[in-house]
């Protein structure tokens, strides 16, 4: 991608493309597009330009599932846009821009141009690679200038797939930058900056676990434990309602280890003990041969003594006469 020129340059043509998308050309803001997709088109030449963009391409971005062969969108697009802008491919206009046709493909090139999308990854990226050699200043410098530009996602209100990617890639970006700008003020103790930077990355994500994880953390060293907990909760309720997840181990840990209260709330109570021996139920399903005090474990339950056998009588083979007179003593 072509670097952009600096402010101070005074670049005939700025573009933003953070937050609501504006144009201007030699000061004046450009508002109506000729055809509905000639304003999506510029867009998408403007990210890419300097790229030969085939027909195919542009089809499959700009109008999905039409055939790009048989459609004449894009033909149409060109020449609004061609017309809007003074576009014209031999004899480009006080604005700079050129839209030539080429090689079954489109190229935009366009000699003076400022625009938000490309300064703030030129930003972002130089302030990690001094965050990297150890520069603390210049990283911290270049961060915050990056995330004072970025005004909002990708083309808000837009909702094509190249957009939806795009915005994305620059999402994730941003969050990079601010988390390292976030350890930094963790690291000086900063607590209003870093307040600050959480609240912006919340504004980007609201689910950004790791954030709330800071803010637990910073009110926590400060004595502020109803701020801690307020924390989670707003944390756990977006999870719970939005993403049907609970926050994870690391951040459900923290809150117990900032509020020694919250982890003897979250342990498993201890059955009380009974009083006046074991309940009914309890001696119903005690083993047989197992008395009241006798471990499970112990001999005499796994290994009870044999039952002692049971001695018969033996059949008396004495006449009935004399078994009548032991049976009535008077008789005897």
């Amino acid at each position: 991608m072509t670097t952009a020129a600096t402010e101070t340059a005074g670049p005939a043509v700025r573009v933003r493309f953070l937050g609501d998308f504006e144009l201007t050309v030699n000061g004046t803001p450009v508002r109506r597009w000729r055809a509905g997709k000639a304003r999506g088109l510029f867009q998408y030449l403007v990210v890419h330009r300097g790229q030969m963009l085939t027909r195919d391409r542009l089809y499959a971005s700009l109008w999905p599932g039409t055939d790009s062969t048989a459609g004449s969108s894009l033909k149409v697009a060109a020449h609004a846009l061609r017309r809007v802008l003074d576009a014209h491919p031999d004899h480009p206009g006080d604005s700079g821009i050129q839209l030539v046709y080429r090689d079954f493909g489109y190229v935009l090139n366009v000699t003076g141009l400022w625009s938000d999308l490309d300064r703030f990854q030129e930003l972002v990226h130089a302030g990690l690679r001094a965050a990297t050699a150890g520069d603390s200043a210049l990283a911290r410098t270049r961060l915050r200038a990056a995330i004072a530009l970025y005004g909002g996602e990708f083309l808000r209100g837009e909702s094509a797939d190249w957009v939806v990617e795009q915005r994305e890639y620059l999402r994730a970006l941003v969050l990079r930058a601010l988390g390292v700008l976030r350890a930094d003020a963790e690291d000086r103790e900063d607590f209003v900056e870093l307040i600050e930077l959480c609240r912006r990355t919340l504004e980007i994500d609201r689910h950004h676990e790791e954030t709330y994880r800071a803010l637990m953390t910073a009110h926590g060293r400060r004595g502020e434990l109803a701020c801690v907990r307020r924390w989670y909760e707003l944390c756990a309720r977006r999870m719970r309602d939005e993403l049907a997840v609970a926050p994870g181990h690391e951040t459900q840990r923290l809150l117990r280890t900032l509020i020694p209260a919250a982890a003897r709330a979250t342990a498993p109570a201890q059955a009380p003990a009974s009083v006046g021996g074991a309940p009914a139920t309890v001696r119903a399903l005690r083993p047989a041969g197992r008395q009241p005090g006798t471990p499970a474990w112990s001999a005499e339950v796994r290994n009870p003594a044999p039952p002692r056998p049971v001695r018969r009588a033996r059949p008396d083979n004495r006449p009935p006469a004399a078994l009548a007179r032991t049976a009535d003593p008077a008789t005897a």
